[in-house]
């Protein structure tokens, strides 16, 4: 059965041509079209729409979104500009939509967003979590790659880890990959993408668990800027239940700008004997600047020995704040395995580590956002 479609574009030129794509598009029929929202409240009831793509480029179609999911509550209505347009997918989601597309687009663009709507209809929001560490070897790329795919085994759901530790992120060494595609190219293309075809830049590693991998030169990390990450990460809410983003240790713009649009961060260290607990203090003064930091922050020590719930009551009272996960030290397995390329957690499923992160998984799974 093909999809009702009605299609409201301001543009004569681009109107002809996206009509021509959904005639064309395998699945879609073209039921009405129309230059502007006002005209086709009025008359498109007659053609029962199943599916609605609005020009958002048209300061007049904004006022009328409310009215067009009121009088058609049934229609998916996906936004349409020819740059991406964080504000105007706002507006569209806020009204009850179902997303945003670039134009042109193609008859497989199209179809590939339906798919992804009806994937994430289950879903009433994405949850981006980021991993931030004070100092270095914290053991954030062995916790994040065996959190995701945790994630993806245990939910079923769409899964993305996006590398954002900039000049030295090896997500793509941790997963042997050799992507065509990283965060660099995402971020010089970013207005020019939809989520549809910003999934293109994604590399799959299994069914369900996606990776947006790091630059490939430390020199190129210039090219990702406070505004095209943030862009990146809310159009991947469109396609990805979860979203875990590394980051590079200490505070920068680009580490801020992506705890800023987090749902939650994990705030991590090693345990080496050293000053953890001091780092880990004047890492969470700082965040206490949100106002819901006590939700929104969570503490997670790695290589704990012995790895007890006494030994995270210690580290709970000597930071002053609940802690929220301590990981055993199994960095034996977990480096053998990453030589065979292989994750613990899918490896050796009885390994303590793998226990303790399929139980930080279910949490996050549980969780209602």
């Amino acid at each position: 059965m093909a999809y009702r479609t009605v299609l409201i574009e301001d543009n004569q030129i681009m109107l002809e041509r996206l009509s021509s794509v959904i005639k064309n598009a395998p699945g879609f029929e073209l039921s009405a079209r129309y230059k502007n929202a006002g005209d086709a409240l009025g008359q498109m009831q007659a053609f029962k729409p199943e599916l609605i793509l609005l020009d958002m480029e048209n300061e007049r179609n904004h006022i009328l979104l409310s009215d067009l999911k009121k009088y058609y509550p049934h229609a998916v209505l996906i936004g349409m500009s020819r740059r991406w347009d964080s504000e105007a997918q706002a507006s569209i989601l806020h009204a009850g939509g179902g997303g945003f597309m670039i134009k042109p687009f193609t008859a497989e663009e199209l179809q590939e967003t339906i798919n992804n709507l009806s994937n994430f209809s289950q879903v009433s929001k994405s949850e981006v979590i980021t991993f931030f560490s004070p100092k270095g070897k914290s053991g954030k790329t062995t916790l994040i790659s065996n959190l995701g795919a945790a994630l993806a085994r245990r939910t079923g759901e769409q899964v993305a880890i996006i590398d954002g530790d900039l000049q030295f992120g090896d997500m793509a060494v941790f997963f042997n990959l050799t992507p065509q595609s990283t965060i660099v190219e995402a971020s010089r293309d970013i207005s020019f993408l939809s989520p549809v075809t910003l999934k293109t830049y994604f590399t799959p590693v299994g069914d369900n668990l996606s990776i947006l991998c790091g630059a490939s030169k430390p020199d190129l990390a210039e090219a990702v800027t406070m505004d095209s990450l943030a862009a990146i990460i809310h159009m991947a809410k469109n396609l990805f239940r979860y979203i875990l983003v590394d980051l590079s240790s200490g505070f920068t713009d680009i580490t801020a700008t992506a705890c800023e649009e987090s749902n939650k961060t994990i705030l991590m260290t090693m345990v080496n004997g050293g000053y953890e607990i001091q780092h880990m203090k004047r890492a969470f003064e700082i965040f206490q600047c949100w106002e819901d930091y006590k939700e929104r922050i969570l503490p997670v020590f790695t290589r704990v020995s012995p790895c007890t719930e006494e030994a995270r009551q210690q580290y709970s009272d000597a930071l002053g704040v609940p802690v929220y996960h301590v990981l055993p030290n199994e960095y034996l397995a977990v480096s053998s395995a990453a030589d065979n390329g292989r994750l613990l957690i899918n490896q050796d499923k009885n390994n303590s580590f793998s226990k303790a992160i399929d139980e930080m998984a279910d949490e996050f799974a549980r969780k209602v956002i």
